[in-house]
């Protein structure tokens, strides 16, 4: 075995790859590869300063130290999201391609044999591909059904490049992730992908959920406002007559009359027979003015 060497890991994977015929699949190895070609010509990437190993459903990339891992992470963000929405934009339904990306560092060494291909190891990696196959990823991806691709780093990378803001490399668009794996848990950063900064921590959480809601102004100082009343039922401006009122005839008598039979008239009032002295007044209401 050769002597292990610090390389920058990348490592891609098609989404639901084993669900398409063979067809479909050797089209999309095909456009896989492509992809990783322009998107590391975009990051400057020589081919002698890179190694590529085929997983079949994915590819293992390994990078030299000299390249720069943010013109890499840039590519990465943009170029590889591009290339994607291309693909996407002219393929069939069985031929749509969306992909898990992650981006690490460490120590990997070459142990080749005879007769065999491959035969990279190291702790390192063995970390980035459990990141890689981890349920946090994907339920990234498959809670963006509109984008194309969800990108993880390691704690490495975030510490040394992402943190730094670097030019085209927002760290408030990546939020922490913690992967539980065989020998614990492997913290992560997975990026937000559609520009959405990531989501508060939990002390911003519960100051914004402990943040008062507008108050009520008082009707007066230190009163509460007044409780609605029932709605009063409208009263008419004035109470209707009796129809008797309305219709019955009024009779003015003045000095000494002398009335033979009976007058009724309003409410009931009469006089029969007899001599009345003084003014008489027949009908109206009760209680009118003469």
């Amino acid at each position: 075995m050769r002597e292990p060497v610090n390389r920058t890991i990348l490592l891609l994977d098609i989404e639901k790859f084993s669900r398409r015929d063979d067809v479909v699949q050797a089209v999309l190895r095909r456009r896989l590869n492509h992809l990783v070609d322009r998107t590391l010509e975009a990051a400057g990437v020589e081919p002698t300063q890179q190694y590529r190993e085929d997983r079949g459903d994915g590819l293992i990339v390994l990078l030299s130290g000299d390249v720069a891992k943010t013109a890499l992470l840039r590519a990465l963000l943009t170029t590889a999201p591009d290339l994607l929405h291309e693909h996407n934009l002219l393929a069939s339904d069985s031929a749509q391609m969306r992909l898990r990306m992650v981006l690490a560092s460490g120590e990997v060494a070459h142990d080749p044999h005879a007769r065999t291909t491959g035969g990279i190891v190291g702790h390192d990696l063995n970390q980035a591909c459990r990141l890689l196959d981890a349920d946090v990823l994907r339920a990234a991806l498959a809670a963006r059904p509109r984008e194309h691709a969800v990108l993880a780093v390691s704690a490495p990378v975030y510490e040394g490049i992402v943190r730094h803001g670097h030019r085209g490399v927002r760290p408030e668009l990546f939020r922490p992730a913690d992967v539980e794996v065989k020998d614990g848990v492997l913290a992560a950063w997975i990026h937000q992908g559609d520009g959405q900064p990531a989501d508060p921590g939990p002390a911003r959480a519960a100051e914004t959920a402990a943040a008062p809601g507008p108050v009520p102004r008082p009707s007066s100082a230190g009163a509460a406002p007044p409780s609605p009343e029932p709605e009063a039922k409208a009263k008419p401006e004035r109470e209707p007559e009796p129809e008797a009122a309305r219709s019955a005839p009024v009779f003015h008598f003045h000095g000494n009359p002398v009335v033979h039979g009976s007058f009724v008239a309003g409410n009931q009032h009469g006089v029969s027979g007899g001599t009345v002295h003084g003014d008489v007044v027949l009908g109206g209401t009760e209680g009118s003015p003469a």
